[in-house]
């Protein structure tokens, strides 16, 4: 509308008649980018009347016009069956979005701010951001021996890379209520991944357990170490004592993993994250220094510390990931927070 009347306007001051008047045609044609065929109609309508206004005040000859009016019609047309087109595209769209989302509700499923004695904040970003959905994993599920979670990352992206995060998802849920030994739940996950992976596949993880107050059970699978914040301050990573193969190659390589056992006082909070994270580059090709921004945003509340986490993440690479991101925050409550600790408590016994 606003060419459409900028196209008017020079030619009323300018008088140049038959040289503007086929400008005109632009305004159905860009109103195709926004418009359904409605507004389009609507626009070359307009365009169509103005022209054959300025035209007979101008004096173009008859056959000029009726040239001009000839290719607004046909713009207007076309840009009709454009705009049809994109809105049946969009509707598309729209719909496989929605599958993408619940897809990733099932296989993702929301974590709730506190989980037995946690509180906990997870933030999670697909490469693919049309699909909202990719090959990083995360859960965390309250069992009869305590909290345990698990985040890891699948070699590839796309849907085969869903399809293995689906299926270690599921694995470990139900292996994480019937194994008492943390290790025997990473046995269960390697064993099924032997059985469905190819030879190039795996997949990278750290799994987690609190099975009493104090005591935070880690395995690391391959995966980047976690993040450590005690409550006197500081952050260290978690470097396993006996690095292991990621999960689908023990057979390769022969290696087993080990258990590593940490004290996980009130107020100790552990960052686990995928490698979206730590090799997301700004322009200049530096990485993220994830250590220091996180002793930068810490505070008493994971959902505030991973948001500014996520928006510092994103300014550093300039707006948008190009892998997949996971970031996982747990934090004990401490003592004197009374309330908050006592009734996450409580919800723990009760599980």
């Amino acid at each position: 509308m606003l060419l459409v009347c900028l196209v008017v306007v020079v030619d009323l001051l300018g008088g140049a008649g038959m040289i503007w008047l086929p400008l005109l045609a632009a305004g159905p044609a860009l109103s195709a980018t926004t418009n359904g065929p409605r507004g389009v109609l609507c626009v070359g309508l307009l365009a169509a009347a103005l022209s054959a206004t300025l035209g007979a005040r101008d004096g173009v000859p008859h056959g000029e016009l009726a040239a001009v009016l000839s290719a607004l019609l046909a713009v207007t047309l076309a840009s009709c069956l454009t705009s049809a087109r994109r809105g049946r595209r969009e509707r598309v769209l729209a719909a496989v979005r929605s599958v993408a989302e619940a897809a990733q509700h099932a296989l993702l499923k929301p974590v709730p701010t506190t989980v037995g004695p946690f509180q906990v904040a997870v933030r999670y970003s697909a490469a693919a951001a049309e699909a909202r959905i990719g090959g990083d994993l995360y859960a965390l599920v309250p069992t009869p021996y305590g909290v345990r979670l698990i985040v890891g990352d699948v070699r590839g992206k796309g849907l085969p890379a869903v399809g293995t995060a689906a299926l270690v998802l599921g694995v470990f849920r139900e292996a994480a209520y019937d194994e008492p030994d943390l290790l025997a739940v990473v046995g269960r996950i390697e064993r099924s991944l032997a059985r469905n992976l190819g030879d190039d596949d795996f997949v990278t993880a750290v799994v987690a357990g609190y099975p009493s107050a104090g005591r935070l059970e880690v395995v690391n699978c391959g995966h980047a170490p976690p993040l450590l914040v005690r409550e006197s301050g500081g952050v260290e990573a978690v470097e396993p004592t006996h690095p292991a193969p990621p999960l689908g190659l023990r057979a390769l390589s022969g290696e087993v993993p080990s258990l590593q056992v940490l004290p996980f006082a009130d107020g100790d909070q552990m960052l686990l994250y995928t490698d979206g994270v730590t090799e997301a580059r700004d322009h200049g090709r530096t990485f993220y220094p994830l250590a220091e921004g996180l002793a930068r945003h810490v505070s008493g509340e994971p959902a505030r510390t991973l948001a500014a986490l996520h928006d510092e993440l994103l300014n550093h690479v300039g707006g948008r990931l190009h892998d997949d991101a996971a970031l996982l925050l747990l934090r004990v409550p401490a003592a004197t927070e009374g309330p908050v600790a006592e009734s996450a408590v409580a919800g723990f016994a009760q599980v």
